[in-house]
């Protein structure tokens, strides 16, 4: 917010980002300056870290008056399609003797050796799955 009041571009034009739990709303006067406000909130998502695959934006809508609005959905978890093609995925291409289950948002991967997990997290990085992904609890 501070970013978008002290930009010049951005002067006389009600420009705002909005956070409500998982949905960024952007709104602004016209299309143009809504591509930059956009520019803006992804500069400042990467700064912070955050994969821009685990956004989902919405359509360009008009708001009241000449104003438009973009709603940004933040995905959290893996729907459960993907959590089948990752865990199919594991299963085809992964090292023997891993196995992977799906818990709730999340898959559970676990094998006897380390080597293995290292070599399953590699390869999942490498594989374009089209969602963010995130490593935790590693260990022996």
């Amino acid at each position: 917010q501070r970013e978008i009041g002290q930009r010049y571009d951005f002067k006389n034009t009600n420009s705002s980002i909005e956070q409500n739990e998982l949905v960024i709303t952007l709104r602004t006067a016209s299309e143009d300056r809504l591509r930059a406000l956009r520019t803006v909130l992804e500069e400042r998502l990467v700064k912070r870290g955050v994969s821009l695959r685990g956004l989902d934006w919405g359509k360009i809508e008009q708001a009241t008056g000449e104003s438009v609005r973009q709603v940004v959905t933040v995905k959290v978890g893996i729907n459960s399609e993907k959590a089948k093609e990752l865990n199919k995925l594991i299963k085809e291409k992964g090292p023997k003797g891993v196995s992977s289950q799906t818990q709730g948002d999340s898959i559970r991967v676990s094998s006897k050796k380390r080597d293995d997990l290292q070599t399953t997290i590699t390869f999942l990085k490498a594989a374009n799955v089209g969602i963010p992904l995130q490593f935790v609890n590693f260990r022996d």
